[in-house]
């Protein structure tokens, strides 16, 4: 008897004593493994595969293929070549029988493409990983509290009685501010400077002698008497 199995994406005709060279299967050497994929038991065909059929073999070794070798070379300005090797890693398995029906009872561990071993029991499933937890919102630090600005100065109030200061010459009203702040406001006041109250005067004004060049006393003196 002789049946059509399928593994590694390749259909292979076998019958008993056979043996294969397939793509690498998830077993040991010695290990008993049955291809459950058959599309072909004797004059039965599957659709796809034949209902519960089987084909049980004995994997003899792990093996690798020939070498092949890719070459690749571009002809361009900057030209560049690649060479490559490959070996193919195989499973090499002898048919031991052609099971027709009860494949599906037969207990015998079932050949799976890949590396490593499979065993005939299910793995049991991966333990759910715990969720993370959420990191606790961390406490807003407190505002700055913005600085208060400066209360502004009270600009200087005239003394009540004073004089038009800007009657003398040269005075402006940001002069006759700044004598109203050093606390003149009268005629009577500048016609009763001396010499040293006009040099204190003019150093703390910076009037750089503008009081005795416009001569503010002896205008002061003819205002002051009205």
């Amino acid at each position: 008897m002789f049946a059509v199995l399928k593994t590694g994406g390749k259909q292979y005709k076998v019958a008993s004593g056979d043996v294969l060279r397939v793509e690498k299967l998830a077993a040991q050497a010695g290990d008993k493994i049955q291809f459950n994929d058959v599309l072909m038991v004797g004059s039965t065909v599957g659709s796809p595969f034949v209902e519960g059929a089987g084909v049980q073999a004995e994997v003899i070794d792990q093996i690798k293929g020939e070498k092949t070798i890719n070459f690749v070379k571009r002809r361009r300005k900057h030209s560049s070549a690649r060479k490559k090797g490959h070996r193919q890693q195989l499973t090499l398995v002898r048919i031991s029988e052609i099971l027709e029906k009860g494949a599906d009872k037969s207990g015998v561990m079932a050949a799976v493409s890949g590396a490593g071993v499979v065993a005939a029991a299910a793995a049991k499933p991966a333990a759910k990983k715990a969720a993370p937890k959420k990191a606790e919102p961390k406490a807003e630090a407190p505002k700055a509290e913005k600085p208060k600005a400066a209360p502004k100065k009270a600009a200087p109030k005239k003394a009540e009685g004073g004089d038009d200061l800007k009657q003398l010459s040269g005075v402006g009203p940001a002069l006759e501010k700044k004598l109203h702040d050093a606390g003149v406001t009268t005629f009577a006041q500048i016609a009763a400077w001396t010499e040293d109250d006009v040099a204190a005067m003019d150093e703390k004004l910076s009037f750089k002698g503008r009081i005795e060049r416009e001569g503010w006393i002896a205008q002061a003196v003819e205002l002051a008497k009205g």
